[in-house]
């Protein structure tokens, strides 16, 4: 992919929540009656979940306004469930397989087998299940039989809030009560939250108490249709492109009071002197001179990328912390992003958890190597946008992954670049 300097102008939608629908169609299918899901996001993650419902017996039916889930009962995997790319499929669906007597094989693409899971099966393990790993301890491809009886599990909070959201989920569902045991932080509290309004939404209850969480079991799920909102996660990108490059941008299809922890990323923009905007169910951003700032990330680690690529044309010094995390994701994030960034002319320093930045007027035009990472390739996109020469992606795809009309959008914005196969 190629892309040129541009401003970014206009209005676009932002797409639905990959976060809400993952956890939408995992707790539709859990009602065990037919259930509409309208507005999803259909991605390469999310069809990784409906693939991996499919293979534990849900069927599914595509429609104009969405799909239409039905499970009538969890059944054994005859196949291998393979995750691809996604790390919340991979999670989830391992909590709902250690409800099942059977034994499920769970794996994923070069990337996901990489990534952890060891607090996750641990828990699981604490409460019955039996597990074996493939390959490497703690990681994918890796077999589970249920079904999961115990009274209580233990989970580290600080690697991954999937962990605690697959937890919560399953132990919703199994035979008797259950105490989940938070050990440190908990990490990316919002993505539970999401969950745990959900569970509501479909009529399960996890009562925070000051070790954790309290799980009744065998709550019955209930609920007939689902509507999927907007993505802040997504919405960030193109309200980037109007901060950096002096544009105007809105997004609509954001709802004001949502608990998605990325909805922060209107005031980090504001943080660093961009004009931004709100109403009930859109976010306005205009361009501005941009100030450094200090930013700490461990609620919302998915903002990483591209608040460093603000804050590599900010003047002044901008600190991005709170993101051990991030290592840990699709590709090591802090390595990609400042890789990418160094190599457009920023002045950025790689730390621990995060990054430290000295904002330049201006970057230049670089090839760069995405690791096949979504959301490297949308944040180096909106930082050749303010870049003096062209700038060459090695990725045309991975954006499907989370937000499928990523170039059309920009397109609309009037931003200039070409996709060559």
């Amino acid at each position: 992919m190629v892309v040129k300097s541009s401003i970014a102008n206009g209005t676009v939608t932002a797409p639905p929540s990959k976060s809400y629908t993952h956890r939408a169609m995992v707790l539709g299918a859990l009602t065990h009656s037919s259930f509409s899901l309208v507005n999803p996001l259909m991605s390469e993650d999310t069809r990784a979940t409906l693939d991996a419902l499919y293979a534990l017996g849900t069927e599914f039916r595509s429609n104009t306004r969405g799909v239409t889930i039905h499970c009538d009962a969890l059944k054994g995997a005859r196949i291998v469930i393979d995750a691809r790319n996604s790390g919340t499929t991979i999670r989830l669906i391992t909590g709902v397989a250690s409800l099942l007597p059977s034994t499920t094989t769970l794996t994923g693409d070069e990337s996901l087998v990489r990534r952890p899971m060891g607090p996750l099966v641990d828990a699981l393990t604490q409460l019955g299940a039996k597990v074996s790993y493939h390959s490497s301890a703690g990681r994918p491809p890796l077999s589970i039989t249920g079904p999961i009886t115990g009274e209580r599990a233990e989970i580290p909070a600080n690697i991954s809030s999937q962990f605690v959201s697959s937890l919560l989920i399953a132990c919703s569902q199994k035979k008797g009560d259950t105490q989940i045991q938070l050990e440190g932080q908990l990490r990316s509290r919002p993505y539970v939250d999401i969950t745990l309004q959900m569970m509501e939404e479909f009529g399960a209850h996890a009562e925070e108490n000051e070790e954790g969480f309290f799980v009744e079991g065998a709550q019955q799920l209930s609920r007939e249709t689902y509507t999927v909102p907007g993505d802040y996660s997504s919405a960030a990108f193109p309200l980037a492109a109007a901060a950096i490059s002096g544009g105007d941008v809105t997004v609509r299809n954001l709802d004001k009071v949502s608990p998605q922890g990325d909805r922060a990323f209107l005031e980090h923009l504001r943080a660093f002197g961009a004009k931004a905007t709100r109403t009930n169910s859109s976010v306005r951003v205009k361009g501005a001179d941009l100030k450094g700032t200090d930013i700490d990330v461990r609620d919302t680690p998915d903002l990483f990328p591209i608040l460093a690529v603000v804050g590599a044309v900010a003047d002044g010094k901008t600190v991005l912390s709170g993101g051990e995390n991030l290592r840990e994701k699709e590709s090591d994030r802090i390595a990609t992003t400042t890789r990418f960034l160094f190599d457009m002319g920023a002045n950025i320093v790689p730390k621990e958890d995060g990054c430290e930045i000295v904002g330049v007027q201006k970057l230049h035009g670089a090839s760069v190597n995405t690791e096949g990472d979504h959301r490297i390739l949308m944040a180096a996109t909106v930082a050749a946008l303010v870049s003096s020469s062209e700038t060459k992606i090695d990725d045309t795809d991975s954006f499907n992954v989370s937000y499928p009309g990523f170039i059309r959008d920009l397109h609309q914005l009037g931003c200039r670049l070409t996709v060559r196969k």
